[in-house]
């Protein structure tokens, strides 16, 4: 109990800075953060599917593509968006559970070209029926939540300090984040948690131990999918403007880049890894044209030197640490005796 008390203070003092992370800020920071939150909710998904369960997948952005188009169809035809929300991230639930199918026979890359087929289709249904997404030109002018602080106004006031749209939509997507979060650590911590790690370390051993392995391996997709269609729930307010490219391959891949960046298989990892993809790039902007060359050599030598992740990395280092304090110890207990 004692060692939570540290992280549970951490994480505290984290959210007070994140809340006043905005103040005094301007809209193009305050779109940045909201980025990073909504990717981190994204790839929290996908480090369920893939670092706790053990299965690949590159569909995540596709899964954020239909909780946006869900979303922003519900909100344009006049449904509010928190009855749209859960419409989208339960659509996207049972989507997941229809593409997990394939998981049940397939592994490793096999399943990583299967879901990359998935990605491939949702988008070209995306662009293709333009009745229903707008094709190419995609949809925009989605309306926003216009519920206590998130009100339509342009500017309004909240203990005198002025907030912004994009500040007000920033707060609302810190508040889904902490919500998520706290699901999250709810459930790796749960039995199904466990039975999700066990299912990643030996898939035969836990079937043994008296494990229903296809339905477990279905759950872990279906909710990673359903934090996927969460995310882009969160996109449609924001950004007010989405089209299929925006969904692509390759932005499946950027969300399998925070994962393995961040550290899978850690809770912490997703978010450390979405702000290194996220935030760094914009904090290296003061290098003008090398600052993608630095940003991927940092990656690279990343993933040499430690392929556990940032996290990981943090793990070594505290485990080199940790001996040295037990020596000292040692020899203090030694020289009293």
């Amino acid at each position: 109990m004692i060692r939570r008390v540290p992280k549970a203070a951490w994480c505290l003092a984290a959210i007070i800075l994140l809340i006043a992370a905005p103040i005094g800020q301007g809209n193009y920071i305050s779109l940045i953060l909201s980025s990073w939150l909504i990717y981190s909710i994204a790839a929290m998904g996908l480090n369920l599917t893939l670092g706790y369960a053990g299965q690949i997948s590159l569909a995540q952005g596709a899964f954020m593509g239909i909780g946006a188009y869900i979303t922003s169809l519900m909100t344009l035809a006049g449904v509010h968006w928190i009855l749209a929300v859960p419409v989208a991230v339960v659509g996207c639930f049972f989507v997941g559970l229809v593409v997990g199918f394939p998981a049940l026979r397939v592994k490793g890359h096999f399943l990583a070209f299967v879901t990359l087929a998935f990605s491939a289709l949702a988008v070209l249904v995306m662009r293709n029926e333009e009745w229903l997404t707008g094709g190419v030109y995609g949809l925009s002018n989605m309306p926003r939540p216009d519920f206590w602080l998130f009100t339509t106004a342009s500017r309004s006031k909240v203990f005198d300090i002025p907030f912004s749209p994009t500040i007000k939509m920033y707060y609302l997507c810190l508040a889904v984040f902490v919500a998520h979060a706290l699901l999250m650590y709810g459930l790796v911590r749960s039995p199904w948690g466990r039975a999700f790690k066990g299912l990643r370390e030996n898939p035969i051993r836990a079937e043994s131990l008296g494990l229903n392995t296809r339905r477990i391996t279905l759950l872990a997709f279906a909710i990673g999918s359903a934090s996927g269609g969460l995310a882009g729930a969160m996109v449609a307010p924001v950004v007010q403007f989405i089209e299929p490219t925006s969904f692509a391959v390759s932005h499946s891949l950027r969300i399998l880049l925070m994962v393995v960046v961040g550290g899978s298989g850690f809770f912490f990892g997703p978010m450390l890894g979405a702000a290194v993809v996220i935030l760094l790039p914009e904090f290296l902007r003061f290098t003008e044209g090398y600052y993608l060359i630095i940003y991927s050599a940092a990656v690279i030598v990343l993933m040499v030197y430690s392929p556990q992740g940032l996290m990981g990395l943090g793990h070594k280092m505290l485990g080199a640490l940790r001996p040295r304090r037990i020596e000292r110890n040692d020899f203090k207990q030694g020289a009293s005796l």
